[in-house]
């Protein structure tokens, strides 16, 4: 197990992130009807005979499309750090739902003032995107340089309830998680309770995905005798991402947990 070690994040300027993402390889996800375009980061002085944690980042519904680069928008500063990818080489993968998909298996409804509300589904069949995602993450731990017992998954908002539904539908597989201001059903959580270490994050202000979501995903969690780390930030609202993202033990705490 790796202690945790604090860091500082240096900063960047939008001009140098843009720049760094070239560092993102693509790749695309295609197995009979299941295409899942992605980026891809290696570890600097990659080795294929090496054997490397894998990490799965899952984008919001607002990046969604077809271009193989809106998924880039948040979290590259923290994967890019200098610091961060010299002290946790791994890999990390960031696939791109379709415009009209989604992750998790979610019923949204909006009322007559636009609000919406999440209806999240008790098992049930898998959306075609996260039908592709548990395909793409089958044939990564399927390469002989990902260490199978290092395989981390984490997300924010849409991506954060897919992270925990992906967490339901494969368990065994993840040795941490973390979801940025998603949720899940609740007779959901049992399945990943005490089997995935998890860290949770949501803005107090949050109007688009009430910070009851995850109160009642914690709640759950700790009903089975789990211990999940819950960080709310009083005075955000829905993109509480940004401030998660920067937090200096997210990274050093993830790749703490192995299975």
């Amino acid at each position: 197990m790796l202690g945790i070690i604090y860091l500082a994040f240096p900063f960047y300027t939008q001009a140098q992130i843009k720049q760094d993402l070239s560092a993102f390889d693509r790749g695309t996800y295609a197995y009979k009807a299941d295409t899942l375009p992605y980026r891809i980061l290696f570890p600097r002085h990659f080795d294929p005979k090496q054997k490397y944690p894998l990490l799965i980042m899952l984008h919001g519904a607002g990046e969604r499309g077809n271009d193989n680069n809106a998924q880039l928008a948040y979290g590259t500063e923290m994967l890019l750090n200098d610091t961060i990818r010299d002290k946790y080489p791994a890999i990390v993968v960031l696939p791109q739902c379709p415009k009209d998909g989604y992750w998790s298996n979610v019923d949204i409804q909006k009322d007559d003032k636009g609000k919406r509300s999440y209806h999240f589904q008790e098992g049930g069949e898998p959306t075609p995107a996260m039908h592709a995602l548990l395909g793409l993450v089958e044939q990564f731990l399927d390469k002989p340089y990902v260490n199978k017992k290092r395989v981390y998954v984490g997300g924010l908002s849409m991506g954060g309830m897919g992270t925990l539904e992906l967490l339901r539908r494969k368990p065994k597989v993840f040795a941490a998680a973390f979801a940025i201001a998603g949720g899940d059903n609740s007779n959901n959580v049992e399945k990943y309770a005490r089997r995935v270490p998890l860290w949770i994050f949501h803005g107090a202000k949050d109007s688009i995905v009430s910070l009851d979501h995850a109160e009642v995903v914690v709640a759950a969690l700790r009903n089975t005798g789990a211990d999940p780390k819950f960080t709310i930030y009083p005075t955000l609202g829905h993109n509480c991402w940004n401030k998660a993202f920067s937090e200096p033990d997210l990274i050093p705490w993830l790749f703490s947990n192995s299975k």
